[in-house]
């Protein structure tokens, strides 16, 4: 209990000052940050400079401003915000953090941009690039707006908070690693803001690209394969915001000195069978060790992107990287280089299982599956508690173009609490995400 003149803080807070408990501290009303202003001029519309979206983001890095006060930034830019001011942000957030640096002159990474649940091909086409020899340090954030992020699947399977000493060792040692990037200061600023656009399921274009690439340029990544979901319920959903993403990815890239990749790929549904940690972490080991019933797409689409990563090494010939990243697989060099960077990360111990309190949820009526709404999925595996509970989520049992009978099971809902198998149960109830011709 706190006793008179004593202030408790928060284990954020407290561990944000790095002190030793009972230190003696003095505190004094902070003075408003003058990059506030700046946020002023942004709410009313203006275009800011360089220098001035670089004073923000060195404010908001240090903290300097409250939830409130980040949130009223986050919405002015998503209201409006150039191309340039696009550019200023990433290098901004760049600079105020952590860069590693690598010896190889080529180090290569793949990142997409998220929407679609199950999509954890990042899992598959890491220990396929490490097996080839390539230099791939694959830094993650927790997932923002979605079921999970590669972060929170891979600490399914091994710890991902490790120190910078500890991540450039394993890189060194097994050419890849697939780890947290706020634990090494990586963007830091970006880390910031996605603790504010997460409630509010902000995921703007604009703060996307500047987030993604400074992550990746901060990590010392020269190369990048970006996928880009398209569908009726991705985060992208026609042909033309896509070329428009595209081509800011470029522009910024460029400026930055990254070379990238841009592919466009299929968004219509959630690949794979598991939404959420553990079922992705499943998805994701049965496509490595090549077992006769692991989900297909999941299989196809990240050999097909490990593929265009590979196409960067000099030593392929052009366009045999899919070829390569397909021997790799099946010849089970995928597998080990997995297994190895597990045991290097730290396995974990406890083997985690799918929630197990679940509901099943039915078709109304006879038919043909024509439609798998993403964002509604994604919706139900959250309140089931996905990702911070690890084990909640949806186990998917019939994809697009699927016949079913009235009764018969589309997915299943699994959840560690009452409550959040209740709050999932409720909203597929509302609206399953499934359209049934």
């Amino acid at each position: 209990m706190i006793g008179i003149d004593e202030i408790g803080l928060g284990e954020q807070a407290f561990q944000r000052l790095g002190l030793a408990e009972g230190t003696e501290v003095e505190i004094a009303q902070a003075r408003p940050p003058a990059s506030l202003e700046f946020v002023r001029r942004k709410i009313d519309g203006e275009a800011l400079g360089d220098g001035e979206i670089s004073a923000i983001i060195r404010d908001v890095a240090s903290h300097r401003y409250s939830h409130m006060e980040i949130a009223a930034w986050l919405v002015a830019c998503a209201g409006f915000m150039t191309t340039q001011e696009t550019l200023a942000l990433t290098r901004a957030m760049v600079d105020v953090g952590n860069r590693l640096h690598w010896q190889s002159p080529l180090v290569v990474d793949k990142h997409c941009i998220g929407g679609i649940p199950g999509n954890r091909t990042s899992m598959i086409v890491v220990p396929i690039v490490a097996a080839h020899g390539l230099v791939c340090p694959k830094t993650s954030s927790r997932a923002i707006t979605s079921p999970s992020g590669t972060a929170d699947t891979m600490e399914v399977l091994a710890n991902v908070d490790l120190p910078e000493e500890r991540l450039t060792a394993i890189v060194a040692e097994h050419n890849a690693v697939l780890a947290w990037g706020g634990r090494i200061g990586l963007s830091p600023a970006d880390d910031v803001l996605i603790a504010v656009e997460r409630p509010l399921r902000l995921d703007t274009m604009e703060q996307m690209v500047a987030s993604i690439i400074s992550k990746k340029v901060a990590a010392g990544s020269t190369h990048l394969v970006l996928d880009i979901p398209v569908g009726p319920t991705a985060k992208v959903r026609s042909q033309s915001d896509a070329v428009r993403l595209r081509k800011l990815f470029e522009y910024v890239a460029r400026h930055m000195g990254l070379t990238v990749k841009v592919v466009f790929t299929d968004g219509a549904q959630p690949v794979g069978r598991g939404v959420g940690p553990v079922m992705e972490a499943r998805d994701v080991m049965a496509v490595l060790r090549n077992e006769p019933d692991a989900p297909e797409d999941l299989r196809d689409h990240a050999v097909m992107l490990a593929g265009h990563v590979l196409d960067f090494d000099p030593a392929i010939e052009g366009g045999k990287g899919y070829a390569r990243a397909l021997e790799l697989l099946a010849s089970g060099a995928a597998l080990e280089a997995m297994e190895r960077i597990i045991a290097a990360q730290g396995a974990c111990e406890r083997q985690l299982v799918p929630g197990q309190l679940w509901d099943e949820v039915k078709a109304v009526h006879a038919g043909r599956i024509a439609a798998i709404d993403c964002e509604r999925i994604a919706r139900v595996a959250r309140q089931a508690g996905a990702p911070m509970d690890k084990a909640a989520g949806i186990d998917l049992l019939v994809k697009v173009g699927g016949m079913v009978r009235a009764g018969d099971v589309l997915y299943r809902i699994h959840a560690s609490t009452q409550t959040g198998l209740d709050f999932a149960r409720d909203l597929a109830s509302e609206d399953p995400g499934y359209a049934i011709a």
